[in-house]
């Protein structure tokens, strides 16, 4: 098996271990959270409460459940060509560990609306009144952080040809 092969084929086994702890988690926040006061777990900080969440990550734009979907399907679509393209040189591998992570969140929450309508939500941090979320939000929360991160300190512009190489290749414009 090529090292790309191995690459995609590893990331897939973990994107589908993280969906699964997702919908794990979510499972247990259904058949105990729901219909129950929220369980404190530190006073005035925070507790779990289940929600039903219509919209996107932290509650935003509730009840465009279609277009939350497409734009998932586009989103994952586009982020697996980019991990498909990227070189398998090592500096390439925590974007490789974003797109697992970034996919699973999205993947988590989009079954959620495909089977159920809505995303079960059940963290909440009351210290800060901050919107309740779940474990498929924290997974795109982290992995567009780090992307943020690795784009901005890490990488310089040029380690990012390999996405316009190809293409100028199959053109016939390449540089020398």
């Amino acid at each position: 098996m090529s090292k790309k092969a191995l690459s995609a084929v590893s990331g897939f086994l973990v994107m589908v271990l993280l969906v699964l702890g997702d919908q794990y988690v979510k499972y247990l926040a259904f058949t105990r959270l729901r219909g129950q006061a929220p369980f404190v777990v530190i006073p005035d900080v925070f507790e779990l409460e289940y929600l039903e969440n219509t919209g996107a990550a932290f509650g935003l734009f509730q009840n465009a459940r279609w277009v939350f979907m497409i734009g998932t399907v586009l989103v994952i679509a586009a982020v697996l060509v980019v991990y498909y393209l990227l070189p398998m040189e090592k500096k390439y591998r925590p974007l490789r560990v974003i797109a697992v992570f970034l996919c699973a969140g999205a993947a988590g929450n989009m079954i959620d609306r495909v089977f159920r309508g809505y995303v079960i939500d059940m963290f909440s941090f009351s210290l800060i009144d901050f919107p309740i979320f779940n474990l498929a939000d924290v997974y795109v929360v982290l992995s567009m952080a780090a992307f943020l991160y690795f784009f901005l300190f890490r990488y310089k512009e040029s380690d990012f040809d390999f996405l316009t190489k190809k293409r100028e290749k199959k053109n016939g414009k390449e540089n020398s």
